[in-house]
């Protein structure tokens, strides 16, 4: 972090916030890359003149690091700058590096400014080897931790506090273990690891001699490096699709800059991840904002380029995040990540993002693998309290919509409509689906008819209350993307009778005598509105049966004498409610959904295998299944409503949404068969 050029005299090189230099500027290099360093200098940086600095040392902590050359002859892990005695031990891995590229879980870990663990004779390589047996690991010797799935590992630079030859010996072994095991890693150079005053046309220096690009072009992932070969760029494949990382140098050139927006070209639908020593910094609050440098960086590299979505940087402290809207609108989470100024220099602290595209979500936490393998009570305490960090700006999480997110360059392919002879599988009795109606928005007239595809004649046709307008159902364009027909029906009405229409099988289809005795299966496609209210709509049916329970000689203690014998509704959740009387029961069977969030798309299916009820949800079985057998469904004859619901004999509520395709089976079918396969 910061100049390490800067005299003991001399104003800082950069312009910076508080606590945006913390550079202790302990030495000079000069031309022959020694380092002159300033003892008082150095207290004053960090702070502890003034303050009994004479008795300030690790010593007090419980560890007392002494030279690497003592450290070498004692073999005493203590006296080697690993007072918890962790350097001995080896990666217990899974031999060559082999994350999954097809889960939809994972973890990018980056590693923030290390510098005052390789500080000339003060050379402290444990920490750094405890992280990077972490990642080797996968994420499992963390405590209480699984296999975290780590695709890649980020060093943000400052790698060591002078630059030096001695520094980077140290150094070069520990990301050997990285380079024996095949893995995927970036080391970036920062202001400590060159001259601060120089851009990436510097040439030769021990930094490029540690990291060169042959060397990173061994890693894994590896797509190539600028000319130069201070900035590289990595692709890893996680979740099923190619990510691009590209590791940025402390200060880029006009050259630098033209080759990073060549390489996101070049790759045009592949999110990036830019990682780079300086780009924010924080307030106390951790409030982020991007320094001049970083302005640079948003100007000529990242508010143009959409595919860019997550910056992460080191440098300064204390760490911080805040969100930027680029030229496309849309969100750039900025990170700052530091801990050098923290106990044992950071003990190599790692921060971990774990995508989890299921949830759309990263979830963000900071720990030390280091700390943490130490036994709870064997840790200093200090120690103790850096095994993991847990401020807003440590451990949090970010929702992104990463479908809608990428949209921009990489549309993710629509689910092209399926022909309706695909769905109609052995023992199908009704399949209805809304793609070939009316232009989107036109009303479905009272003339027009609603074809069973299965040429059974389970046809449907409209019904209106008294007073509702045409418009209260009309086609739409809208649909789940794993609906077979790309339509819909949009059903406008809040729960008044008075305003609603629906469909209704015609008198004579064969469906309305059905009992189902052998099992069924019931699927349908719908999303409730974001104005969908629960006062209204509370009870209204996605699919309902006429004739009451009552009608039908059922008196069990679960009877309402006046509800419909089959019912789809929709409690006031809202959550889903099939509740039906059996042919061998008295009362009524009833599956409970949970709680569906408004405007989006779902599907429900009701399966019947002879002798449970199961409700499944998008493919997923519902809690709230009753064990007691039920067999088939009683009837009375009478037709059966798709968007209408009866009670005491009267229609009572019309659904308000949008319906997609139904079918029903008179068998039970298996998961994988549903129409969302």
């Amino acid at each position: 972090m910061h100049d390490i050029q800067a005299s003991d005299s001399g104003p800082c090189a950069e312009a910076h916030t508080p606590y945006a230099c913390g550079c202790p500027r302990t030495a000079e290099l000069d031309g022959n890359g020694s380092a002159a360093a300033s003892r008082r200098r150095f207290l004053h940086g960090a702070g502890l003149l003034g303050a009994g600095a004479g008795a300030v040392g690790l010593g007090l902590l419980g560890a007392v690091p002494a030279q690497a050359a003592d450290a070498k002859a004692s073999g005493d892990p203590k006296a080697s700058g690993d007072p918890q005695g962790t350097a001995a031990k080896t990666a217990k891995g899974r031999g060559r590096w082999q994350p999954d590229p097809d889960s939809r879980q994972f973890t990018l870990v980056v590693m923030p400014d290390t510098q005052y663990l390789f500080d000339e004779d003060r050379i402290h390589p444990a920490p750094l080897e405890a992280s990077v047996r972490y990642v080797l690991d996968g994420g499992v010797n963390r405590e209480g931790g699984q296999d975290d799935n780590i695709v890649f590992l980020a060093h943000l630079g400052d790698v060591t506090e002078h630059g030096l030859p001695v520094e980077y010996a140290a150094v070069t072994k520990v990301f050997g273990l990285l380079d024996d095991a095949g893995a995927a890693y970036g080391v970036l150079a920062g202001n400590h690891d060159v001259r601060s005053s120089t851009d990436d046309q510097r040439g030769s220096t021990p930094y490029l001699e540690t990291f060169s690009q042959a060397r990173a072009a061994r890693t894994a992932g590896y797509r190539g490096s600028s000319p130069d070969g201070y900035n590289t760029c990595h692709v890893f494949r996680a979740a099923g699709r190619d990510w691009l990382l590209l590791s940025l140098d402390w200060r880029l050139s006009d050259a630098g800059f033209a080759w990073a927006n060549a390489v996101i070209a070049a790759n045009p639908k592949l999110p990036v991840i830019l990682t780079t020593h300086e780009m924010a910094y924080a307030d106390d609050g951790g409030k982020a904002e991007l320094s001049d440098y970083g302005k640079q960086l948003w100007d000529r590299l990242v508010s143009g380029n959409d595919q860019i979505f997550l910056t992460v940087n080191g440098h300064y402290w204390p760490p911080g995040r805040t969100v930027l809207t680029n030229k496309a609108g849309h969100d750039v989470h900025v990170h700052i990540t530091n801990y050098q100024d923290r106990y044992y220099g950071g003990a190599a602290m790692i921060r971990a993002y774990r995508f989890d595209l299921d949830r759309n979500t990263v979830d963000v936490s900071t720990f030390s693998p280091w700390i943490q393998e130490i036994a709870a009570d064997e840790r200093n305490a200090l120690a103790a309290q850096e095994a993991e960090l847990t401020s807003d700006v440590d451990r949090f999480s970010i929702p992104i919509d990463f479908e809608r997110r990428f949209a921009g360059f990489a549309p993710v392919p629509k689910r092209p409509a399926r022909r309706a002879s695909g769905l109609l599988v052995r023992d199908t009795l009704a399949y209805w689906r809304f793609d070939n109606g009316g232009g989107d928005g036109t009303a479905v007239s009272d003339r027009q008819t609603v074809k069973d595809l299965t040429g059974l004649g389970n046809d449907l046709v409209r019904q209106s209350a008294p007073g509702a307008p045409d418009q209260a159902l009309r086609w739409s364009t809208d649909y789940h993307p794993d609906q077979p027909g790309h339509g819909s029906l949009r059903f406008d009405s809040q729960g008044s009778a008075q305003l609603g229409a629906y469909l209704q099988t015609v008198p004579n289809a064969p469906m309305n005598r059905e009992t189902f005795e052998r099992g069924y299966t019931v699927e349908a496609f719908f999303k409730l509105p974001a104005d969908w209210d629960s006062a209204r709509s509370r009870w209204s049916a996605v699919l309902s049966r006429w004739g009451m329970s009552s009608e039908a000689g059922k008196s069990g203690p679960s009877t309402d004498p006046d509800e419909p014998v089959v019912t789809l509704s929709l409690s006031e959740g809202p959550g889903l409610q099939w509740c039906v009387y059996p042919l061998n029961q008295t009362g009524a069977s009833t599956c409970w959904g949970h709680q569906l969030p408004l405007d989006r798309w779902w599907h429900v299916a009701v399966v019947n295998d002879g002798r449970l009820n199961r409700m499944y949800v998008d493919g997923c079985e519902v809690a709230r299944n009753p064990a007691t057998p039920a067999v088939g469904l009683t009837t009375l004859g009478r037709p059966w409503m798709l968007g209408g619901y009866a009670y005491a004999g009267s229609l009572n509520k019309v659904f308000h949404g949008y319906l997609g395709d139904v079918r029903i089976v008179k068998r039970a079918l298996a998961v994988r068969e549903f129409m969302i396969a």
